[in-house]
């Protein structure tokens, strides 16, 4: 009895474990296109549980949580999901009714069907099909989902269009001719021969790749990027300049001249006047002594 007691505690620990685990380390990246083939989720990351606790966690399991998290009204409102005759099937995609006219991948490979398992890391896709004659929508992708970059650097991305061969194995090939999206904004780029497109990232911060085509029911790809922004030069500042005293100017020679000339002149005049003083000196005294003699 106590052993069976123990099995079943290690079981239910198990179980439990289990489930922490799904809840804690589930982390995808979900990017839905709508029936007007707009990207409405760009590798957004969802954090999945086992929403309809079958123990595992599924394709199913994360666009519903992708729907909970960013539908308005919730995945109520936005998914709904029936079983089929070939097992779980969408019956309704970010608010639009299609029939059945979906299309789910893993990692760019496509899927079995909703129950197919995801783990933590995974990039899940889903579409709405527009063409519903030839069911000509081609799902497409970059052979990066993600890049690090510097404002103003160039970037390689090479573009696939996924198709199937006669046995209905997926068969990638480069698409040439598309044109470039950045944000949303179309670029001059256009994919060569082999699918590469080179990008100058002008802007700064995530920055969302994509593509189209004329004339192509196209599933947009979806490459995220993240920009360091471009570090502005610091501007050189001057040095204040420092005031030096100016000098009075030197005398010129000509005015050293004429001032020697002056001063040579006024010793002049002062000799002159001092050999007057002492001629009348003279003169006084000669009157005086000849008076008194003229007296005596």
């Amino acid at each position: 009895m106590k052993k069976l007691m123990i099995v079943a505690l290690s079981i239910a620990m198990l179980l439990g474990l289990s489930s922490v685990a799904f809840a804690e380390d589930t982390n995808v990246y979900v990017t839905i296109t709508n029936e007007e083939g707009k990207t409405v989720l760009a590798q957004k990351p969802v954090a999945v549980t086992d929403v309809d606790e079958d123990g595992a966690i599924t394709v199913g399991d994360a666009l519903v949580c992708a729907h909970e998290a960013y539908f308005e009204g919730g995945a109520e409102a936005g998914i709904k999901t029936s079983m089929g005759a070939y097992g779980l099937q969408l019956d309704l995609l970010w608010g639009y009714d299609n029939g059945t006219g979906y299309g789910y991948l893993v990692n760019n490979a496509f899927s079995m069907g909703l129950g197919d398992p995801v783990k933590d890391g995974d990039y899940v896709s889903a579409y709405i099909y527009r063409d519903l004659t030839t069911w000509s929508d081609t799902y497409c992708f970059f052979d990066k989902n993600t890049v690090t970059a510097k404002q103003g650097d160039k970037i390689t991305l090479t573009l696939s269009a996924a198709g199937y061969d006669a046995n209905y194995a997926q068969l990638n090939s480069p698409l040439e001719g598309a044109k470039i999206l950045v944000n949303g904004t179309a670029t001059d780029v256009v994919t060569d021969a082999e699918g590469k497109a080179e990008i100058t990232l002008d802007a700064s911060g995530e920055v969302v790749i994509s593509a189209e085509k004329e004339n192509m029911y196209m599933v947009a790809p979806v490459c995220v990027a993240t920009v360091e922004k471009k570090e502005e030069p610091t501007p050189t500042v001057s040095p204040t300049p420092t005031s030096v005293p100016t000098e009075a100017p030197a005398s010129s020679p000509a005015v050293e001249n004429e001032t020697e000339s002056q001063s040579s002149r006024n010793m002049f005049y002062i000799i002159l006047g001092l050999i007057g003083a002492a001629i009348v000196g003279c003169i006084v005294v000669a009157i005086i002594v000849s008076t008194k003699k003229k007296e005596k």
